[in-house]
């Protein structure tokens, strides 16, 4: 199985090439301000995609799916849009949720503590693929100015379960991909820190034996 990642691309997705794959996965921020006409300029492009499987997860970015989920989830058209909900496709199970520590005034924001605790508690014992909006805290998370900014609580419960794949965004400065024990964790941001679409879209394969590697696809 071939997964194609993308993540912050903020009304640029035009720019960034895909490659093909079983799934495209989005992990959110495909806005700016976050307005159901964004939403619907996002699906037209995501559609001209032919990957079979398209899952998308909102992120800060995406504001109507948290003030008007029913109306912005109808305009993404025919996905899979998971909110703290999963999915099973070939076989594999993916689980997706877009919150994330207190950021600014933005969406889908979060205490941390407690209230993110109960969210990724209900991430199920089976998941093989995680796709947050947010990295953990200590991976792929640091800002320019050196802080880390990802979340405890989901390096908490991503440490008891873990899932073999979490594919995430939200900080541009922290993509690239980086395996700790049995996880590979993915930043896929493709806007980098000055929102420029310069970062590549990643491809990753599953082998036999049920690992996950980013592909070089682009040489």
């Amino acid at each position: 199985m071939r997964i194609a990642v993308v993540s912050d691309t903020h009304n640029q997705m035009q720019a960034i090439e895909i490659p093909p794959a079983d799934i495209l996965v989005h992990c959110g921020d495909f806005c700016g301000r976050g307005t159901v006409r964004e939403v619907e300029a996002f699906a037209a492009e995501l559609h001209e995609h032919a990957h079979p499987h398209k899952i998308v997860i909102a992120g800060n970015h995406d504001r109507c799916f948290e003030t008007s989920p029913d109306e912005a989830q109808r305009r993404l058209g025919e996905v899979h849009y998971l909110q703290d909900r999963g999915i099973t496709l070939k076989g594999t199970k993916f689980y997706g949720s877009p919150w994330q520590p207190w950021f600014f005034d933005w969406a889908f924001n979060l205490e941390r503590g407690a209230p993110l605790q109960r969210v990724w508690e209900r991430i199920p014992e089976d998941t093989e693929v995680l796709i947050t909006h947010g990295p953990p805290m200590g991976v792929l998370d640091k800002t320019l100015s050196g802080e880390r900014v990802g979340c405890e609580d989901l390096m908490t419960r991503i440490t008891a379960l873990p899932p073999r794949l979490h594919l995430f965004g939200h900080i541009h400065e922290g993509y690239g991909a980086l395996r700790r024990g049995q996880t590979l964790f993915v930043n896929a941001s493709n806007c980098d820190a000055h929102y420029r679409p310069i970062q590549p879209a990643m491809l990753l394969e599953r082998d036999d034996e049920g690992q996950w590697a980013v592909v070089d696809w682009e040489s």
